[in-house]
């Protein structure tokens, strides 16, 4: 059995925690950010975790996490 490619761009994006959940960023926080309030960015800032029903796609593609 060959390898499994690792999809390029899932890997910049996703990366696992050690009991297998999938992190990732925010969106939201690159630019207009002067009308966004300090608690939003604030907010923006923390790590968010992959949702549940995604997990199995993104496994898919990141063999090797």
């Amino acid at each position: 059995m060959p390898k499994m490619k690792t999809h390029r761009g899932a890997a910049k994006r996703f990366h696992a925690t050690a009991s297998g959940r999938l992190k990732r960023k925010n969106p939201n926080q690159r630019h207009i950010l002067t009308s966004k309030n300090r608690k939003r960015k604030r907010h923006l800032r923390l790590p968010d975790y992959l949702a549940a029903v995604d997990e199995k796609a993104m496994k898919r593609l990141l063999p090797y996490c």
